[in-house]
């Protein structure tokens, strides 16, 4: 039996999207994902065949692909955001959710790091947001006072981050997920003062994180990375035919984190809004 909740692991499952103003626009599709503890990465790449760590393979994870996106350590990197936001790990687990790279290609529409510290846990979720146009932003949320461990993880934010062509910017994110055990649940809900406009969820499925599970992962979801950005570009498409403009693209922030404070609902959006119930419920739109 596997003990949960796990170190590094594979988790095979579904993304589905819904549109639900100015009209409904909903398709899902097939996704396994990563989950990374950072200080196994090397250990994993020594006793994986299929996976490596900072090279090419079959299956890798790049530095590069994360945080600062240089190449250097992520270690380092969200302790000093962790650090900033008055967040001491002592050495805890620092796991992150996202797709690998697949014959040496990768988009993360969204990464989302948990970090824990060293009693096991979850004190602060990192949410990294890319969108299509290169560029990348991140919101660090510390986990409220009095969450108990195990629980459900509800949190939220002000969008600050140009990511779809077709959405204002004038709007608010409501995360709710679990820590990864062994189901994972991502679910999220972007709207405005009118309501909800998106809501997403990814649903998957724990699997150990070894050569066999690697090898059935490529042969079931073949070219997962083309597919994402096909599906992003497809997706656009189908939108602007139903009708859905573009909307101006202002810079990104010059920070690339955005400090949350947990339970304090700021932004242009005071309204708070949740998903409908029974709604599909990720990548935030």
């Amino acid at each position: 039996m596997a003990k949960f909740p796990p170190a590094s692991a594979l988790y095979f499952g579904k993304v589905m999207h819904k549109r639900l103003r100015p009209f409904v626009h909903a398709f899902s599709y097939r996704v396994f994902s990563l989950y990374l503890d950072l200080d196994e990465a090397e250990t994993l790449s020594r006793r994986l065949r299929l996976f490596s760590h900072n090279r090419w393979n079959l299956f890798s994870f790049q530095d590069r692909d994360h945080g600062p996106r240089n190449g250097s350590p992520l270690r380092p990197w969200i302790d000093r955001h962790l650090s900033a936001a008055g967040i001491d790990l002592e050495g805890g687990a620092v796991r992150l959710l996202c797709f690998p790279r697949v014959l040496g290609y990768v988009f993360n529409p969204l990464s989302i790091w948990f970090c824990h510290h060293v009693d096991g846990s979850l004190r602060a979720v990192l949410y990294e947001v890319r969108n299509t146009f290169g560029e990348k932003h991140g919101y660090l949320i510390p986990l409220a006072p009095g969450h108990k461990s195990g629980g459900a993880v509800i949190q939220d934010a002000a969008k600050a981050f140009y990511v779809s062509p077709f959405i204002a910017m004038e709007q608010r994110y409501d995360f709710r997920l679990a820590e990864p055990g062994e189901k994972l649940a991502v679910s999220i809900c972007q709207g405005d003062a009118e309501g909800g406009q998106l809501v997403a969820r990814y649903s998957g499925r724990y699997r150990a994180l070894s050569d066999r599970n690697l090898l059935l992962a490529f042969l079931a979801y073949p070219l997962m990375t083309l597919k994402i950005i096909g599906a992003i570009h497809w997706q656009a498409l189908r939108l602007w035919l139903k009708g859905a403009r573009l909307q101006p693209r202002p810079p990104a922030p010059a920070q690339e984190v955005t400090l949350v404070n947990p339970g304090i609902t700021s932004g242009a959006v005071p309204k708070r809004h949740t998903a409908p119930a029974g709604a599909p419920l990720s990548a935030a739109e």
